[in-house]
């Protein structure tokens, strides 16, 4: 008789086990949830981006030596850099919204940030490699790693004409994280 209920009680911890594997797996966050995960990751992105902006602007025009303007703008690009992949590992982390073509939508994003990302390395990694010991040639590759950084950031943005979704965009316009 034991061996019976242990067997049952056994079987029903394996039911149970798979059902709420079942039940995990089912589905994503709601559309709702979604977006305020999204909004909660590119809320601070944004500012921080704007900021870093700010401050590459003011560098590009301060009186400052080739080396010093050198050490600022690698600074910050790597600040924009990780800032897009924190942004970029949150939506991750968001999953997938419950709603049509919620994958091809999260990875759209994902994948926006990541170019995002990837640009402000390049960018960092050109002004790093810049000679310092002649300022015009020096200002010169700096313009021209900020051009192509700005060209590859406006490539990058998300085409969301092919990601409809009412839900989504009923909840982007709801939530408070995102107003």
């Amino acid at each position: 008789m034991r061996t019976r209920g242990a067997g049952t009680a056994g079987k029903l911890t394996v039911v149970l086990a798979t059902l709420v594997l079942l039940v995990a797996g089912c589905g994503g966050p709601s559309p709702r949830a979604w977006a305020a995960a999204v909004c909660e990751a590119l809320t601070p992105w944004r500012a921080e981006i704007n900021k870093l902006t700010s401050s590459t602007q003011q560098q590009m025009t301060a009186q400052t030596t080739p080396a010093q303007a050198k050490e600022n703008l690698v600074r910050l690009f790597a600040g924009a850099e990780q800032a897009s992949e924190t942004a970029r590992r949150r939506i991750e982390e968001a999953g997938v919204p419950e709603t049509d073509h919620g994958d091809e939508i999260s990875a759209g994003f994902r994948a926006s940030l990541s170019k995002v990302r990837d640009a402000y390395g390049r960018a960092r990694d050109t002004i790093d490699g810049l000679d310092t010991a002649q300022a015009g040639p020096f200002y010169d590759g700096v313009r021209a790693a900020v051009d192509t950084l700005n060209k590859e950031y406006d490539a990058s943005s998300l085409d969301t004409s092919r990601l409809n979704s009412t839900e989504l965009k009923e909840a982007f316009d709801e939530v408070p994280e995102c107003r």
